[in-house]
């Protein structure tokens, strides 16, 4: 049976294209459009149930269901997706889970009514969703997190190997009581952190404790106790590793509030490179994520899904990178 690709390479243009024009998109060159519908007449090319389903219902919808929106590190996403999806011929709902399950269920559902394309979601680790969008046969794409207990596309960061990374440039200028504050317990990126600080300190030949880890949620508030509660108790850390950039700004603020200086008097490394790192005195050290790539190649997996170019599931880990910067050297 022909696919979707080979429909674009007979036509010589992209399998976008194809979709595009096969959905009668006016955007498409008239004389593309001609190519892609002789070519795909030459291969015998029929789009599969959810492709046909898609014209009838003249509709091209992709639904993103992230965990915060004010992240910038899912803001990126969301415009890898978005890209992606509009050069394809799609347009992309955006919604906001705020890590809930109640409220991942609602646009799950609300998703489903519209008849949405394909499903893109940062799972908020509720299993009861994967079991809906199998249920309506809704092909969805995992981004930043694995779906529980099914198999799914999925595109994740390696946030162990990049939490040890960080560590050990800690441990490597001078650091030796070093902290963790990171998100809610069962949440895989939190948790994933870590055990990567773990894996550090090991690596390191440095005394792990209890002591020196907090959990919060991935938001400033949350991070602003907990660093408050772990730098005024005895035997302080002297250096922190941070879960996302939301919760470095209350890092911070407590720093501020205690009149210690980042670099100076405590090492700080953060997980995602917000574009406001670079103007604070001294410059925020980060662990930087691909974020746009996430969202880019997690909408082309889930367009190939529609179109029937793809059968089988796949996991895809890009790395992250540290950016040294002035608040975690010495």
């Amino acid at each position: 049976m022909a696919t979707i690709s080979d429909v674009a390479t007979r036509a010589g243009v992209s399998t976008a294209t194809v979709s595009r024009a096969l959905n009668g998109k006016e955007t498409v060159d008239p004389e593309l459009a001609g190519r892609v519908l002789a070519a795909a007449e030459e291969l015998g090319y029929r789009p599969n149930g959810p492709a046909r389903n898609l014209r009838k219902q003249e509709t091209a919808v992709l639904a993103l269901i992230i965990s915060d929106v004010e992240n910038p590190f899912f803001t990126a996403i969301a415009r890898g997706v978005e890209d992606v999806a509009h050069e394809a011929g799609y347009s992309l709902v955006l919604c906001n889970s705020d890590d809930t399950p109640e409220k991942e269920r609602e646009y799950v559902d609300v998703a489903l009514q519209e008849r949405v394309a394909g499903v893109l979601l940062s799972p908020t680790g509720s299993p009861g969703t994967a079991e809906l969008l199998a249920r309506h046969s809704t092909p969805v794409v995992a981004v930043d997190r694995p779906l529980p207990d099914r198999a799914s596309d999925t595109v994740l960061v390696d946030n162990r190997l990049a939490a040890k990374h960080a560590t050990l440039h800690l441990a490597g200028q001078g650091y030796g009581r070093i902290g963790c504050l990171t998100g809610p317990s069962g949440v895989p990126t939190a948790d994933d952190r870590l055990a990567g600080y773990r894996d550090g300190l090991r690596a390191a030949k440095l005394p792990g404790s209890t002591s020196l880890v907090r959990r919060s949620n991935f938001k400033a508030d949350g991070a602003q106790q907990a660093a408050h509660a772990l730098l005024r108790q005895n035997d302080p850390p002297d250096a922190l590793l941070v879960g996302n950039s939301a919760m470095a700004v209350g890092v911070l603020e407590a720093l501020a509030a205690l009149k210690l200086k980042p670099g100076r008097d405590v090492g700080v490394v953060a997980f995602d490179d917000a574009p406001w790192t670079t103007l604070l005195d001294p410059p925020l050290s980060v662990v930087a994520q691909p974020a746009y790539d996430i969202g880019a190649l997690a909408a082309r997996l889930l367009l190939d899904r529609i179109s029937g170019d793809r059968e089988e599931t796949s996991t895809t880990t890009l790395s992250a990178h540290l950016v040294v910067r002035g608040s975690s050297s010495r």
